[in-house]
């Protein structure tokens, strides 16, 4: 499935180092620091954990801060900083949700990739995950077909949440549920969190390429599955 969009001019991009701030789980900052290495090759790129930005070890300084974490000091200052600090309160997002947006909350594991650009909103498709039966752990697919009702109630919901949280340009995970035939909201990832993972290789530009594209205003032509993919779907 392909949406194309209109493309916006991005400005001369002249950063020479950037500061991805990981959490518990690597793999998605390490997938970061490569989307970041081919689109712009001379760019510094480190990768630290939270105990150094605690500790003092690391010092931003003119750094662009790409945080993939919720975890962070509440000294660090980055565009979107005040989003982070409303999907780390899982509970209180929840209650914003259904009482601003009237919208059921509860648990699910559905993602819905929300890539904001300068321009506006892209819908990617849905991510869902399924627990290995002998390991336990969680393992991601994409894409999950939904049909056009439960589409337009997760598009509705995405763009009243972001609009109501003044929500930067970044890639978005929007994890959801069901609740008999409606949609029920669980939480806001601001960066592309594990789910994400399942993007390499099958969406292109995959969600980190999407991230990056988002934070430094470069333009985003179309989100479509690869077309190996498609054909095997």
């Amino acid at each position: 499935m392909k949406r194309t969009i209109a493309a916006f001019k991005c400005p001369a991009l002249a950063m020479s180092k950037v500061l991805i701030v990981a959490g518990g789980e690597q793999s998605p900052a390490a997938i970061l620091k490569a989307a970041i290495a081919q689109s712009h090759p001379l760019t510094e790129v480190d990768i630290c954990g939270v105990s150094e930005l605690n500790s003092g070890a690391i010092a931003p300084g003119g750094a662009i801060v790409c945080p993939l974490t919720l975890d962070l000091p509440s000294h660090l200052v980055f565009p979107g900083r005040d989003v982070y600090r409303f999907c780390r309160n899982i509970w209180a997002a929840r209650d914003r949700v259904a009482q601003e947006l009237l919208f059921p909350v509860g648990e699910g594991n559905f993602w819905l990739p929300v890539v904001l650009t300068a321009k506006g909103p892209l819908y990617a498709e849905a991510i869902g995950a399924e627990s290995g039966k002998l390991s336990g752990e969680l393992s991601y697919c994409l894409p999950v077909h939904l049909s056009d009702v439960w589409r337009q109630q997760l598009y509705e919901l995405a763009y009243r949440l972001l609009d109501l949280l003044n929500a930067p340009p970044a890639t978005y995970l929007m994890q959801f549920g069901f609740v008999g035939e409606r949609i029920c909201f669980d939480r806001l990832w601001p960066f592309p969190a594990a789910p994400a993972i399942a993007s390499v290789g099958v969406q292109v530009p995959d969600l980190f390429v999407c991230h990056w594209h988002c934070l430094t205003n470069q333009p985003i032509y179309d989100i479509e599955i690869s077309s190996a993919v498609a054909r095997s779907l």
